[in-house]
């Protein structure tokens, strides 16, 4: 599944509807009208971004994650709001609202019992083109999905034009990342899906049971209420921030001076590598018993070793905290980070650099169940990642055979910030690549080379088994690297 922004995704023109929930006196009993105090704290990365938020210019707005994918039309209404409701009743984290009071700083939360949801059901006029619905829904899912209001998330659908193509409805959902992370993107279409067809047909749904994110802040807060500096995840986040003079590292190559907060970041997306090659590459690792993970993060070192002449590769990497079976369909922001630092200078082949790679994912990953924030408050910095990358295999989640069928692409809101983030995920179609970097033509320049850089590494391994290692001379082919040009994309 590709990871892109909504400018990116074919919307048809079409009827909009909009499906909004509410919490009011329709409840079927007093008892279940209204929000109910909760004494449950958030997880602590809930809370972080509730604070950046307050102290933002932009309060909240454009920090939403999404997914978009298809139904089979006509569209069965009743039903789409049975599926829905239902799906707000199965994730708590859906009726719930944390909030930070401004004056005192203290925070709190409400929650509303299952069945207390209702849907405001908005019926959009007509649009004649797809443009005037990718308007729409931009300035609906930027403001309405704010952190520090509830909802803080939307549906819409869309009923295409008559005559128009094939009758598909297109289904599109953003929540702030505050309730969801990348993992729980993938799991909406399904679950949607499988609830709208319990409803419309009776085709039972069969979904896993899922946990509350709420018991998981909880459980987080309680696990980490003291961290001592000799905590190993203090230690190493400490070893790594003194790595990079008190900052978090930053993309390895120049992305250009930043132009403020107020142009928003370009984006790529590509398939490096189809599902058979995927499958070679991942052989190839395995083979010197290590993950494609690994390898990518290995051909990410030699890449950017070749195109700026350093040799030491590191990054910030995000690593799922759902390490307990009630929480593997939970919706909610399930993610540590894990410091990533590796130097090829002198590495004999490629295999050795994988193996590094190995070696210090295996070292780190365990304080990624850390979270940085905590980490951060008890060093006493606000130091910000610069450079993320993540990877993800999503071949088995529920229904992935279906993605492409479905149209299913997972959505992410617009970024201002001077930084580089690179999103992997393995899917059944092969490897996809998708980048978000500051709108410089400097930074497109690079980014484009780096990801073709990779993609040529990649392609080397696959077909040889290995790849060539930069020699000291690397910083001289930067002007070879450029040759190759920007990356061609499958948007």
């Amino acid at each position: 599944m590709e990871f892109t922004e909504l400018a990116d995704y074919a919307i048809p023109a079409g009827t909009m509807t909009e499906w909004i929930p509410s919490v009011g006196p329709h409840a079927s009993t007093p008892v279940l009208a209204g929000w109910q105090p909760d004494d449950r704290p958030t997880s602590y990365v809930h809370e972080a971004h509730l604070r950046t938020s307050l102290a933002s210019p932009r309060r909240g707005k454009e920090s939403w994650l999404g997914a978009a994918f298809e139904i089979d039309g006509p569209l069965d209404k009743p039903a789409f709001r049975q599926a829905v409701l239902a799906w707000i009743d199965r994730h708590e984290s859906m009726r719930s609202h944390a909030s930070i009071d401004e004056d005192t700083g203290e925070l709190s939360r409400v929650t509303a019992a299952e069945s207390a949801i209702d849907i405001w059901q908005v019926e959009q006029e007509r649009c004649e083109q797809s443009s005037e619905v990718f308007e729409h829904l931009q300035y609906l899912f930027d403001e309405f999905t704010s952190p520090l209001a509830w909802p803080s998330y939307a549906f819409v659908t869309v009923e295409p034009l008559p005559g128009r193509g094939p009758d598909r409805i297109t289904v599109l959902f953003a929540a702030d990342h505050s309730i969801i992370d990348g993992l729980s993107t993938v799991l909406v279409a399904h679950e949607i899906s499988a609830l709208y067809a319990e409803a419309k047909d009776g085709t039972a749904a069969r979904l896993f049971e899922a946990g509350s994110y709420l018991d998981f802040g909880v459980s987080e807060r309680r696990v980490h209420a003291e961290l001592e500096h000799t905590h190993e995840a203090v230690v190493t986040w400490q070893r790594f921030l003194d790595e990079g003079n008190g900052e978090l590292p930053a993309f390895p190559l120049d992305i250009g001076t930043p132009n403020g907060h107020h142009t928003a970041q370009s984006g790529l997306s590509a398939w490096i590598l189809d599902a058979e090659r995927a499958d070679a590459f991942s052989v190839s690792c395995r083979k010197t018993g290590n993950s494609l993970f690994s390898g990518l993060l290995a051909a990410l070192a030699v890449g950017g070793a070749e195109l700026s002449g350093d040799t030491h590769f590191r990054t910030v990497t995000p690593v799922h905290t759902r390490d307990q079976p009630q929480w593997a369909s939970s919706l909610g922001w399930f993610v540590g980070l894990c410091p990533v630092s590796f130097d090829i200078a002198g590495a004999e082949s490629f295999g050795s650099i994988v193996a590094q790679a190995t070696e210090q994912v295996t070292a780190t990953k365990p304080v990624a169940r850390v979270p940085l924030d905590r980490v951060f408050r008890t060093l006493g910095t606000t130091a910000a990642p610069r450079f993320v990358v993540s990877f993800m295999d999503v071949r088995f989640a529920p229904m992935a055979e279906h993605w492409h069928d479905w149209n299913a692409r997972a959505l992410r809101s617009k970024q201002y910030d001077h930084d580089v983030y690179i999103w992997i995920n393995r899917t059944p179609r092969g490897v996809n690549i998708s980048a978000r970097y500051p709108n410089t033509e400097t930074a497109t320049t690079n980014v484009h080379q780096y990801v073709a850089a990779l993609r040529r590494i990649l392609d080397e391994v696959v077909d040889t088994g290995t790849a060539t290692l930069p020699d000291r001379t690397a910083r001289g082919r930067r002007l070879d690297a450029a040759a190759s040009g920007p990356v061609a994309t499958n948007q």
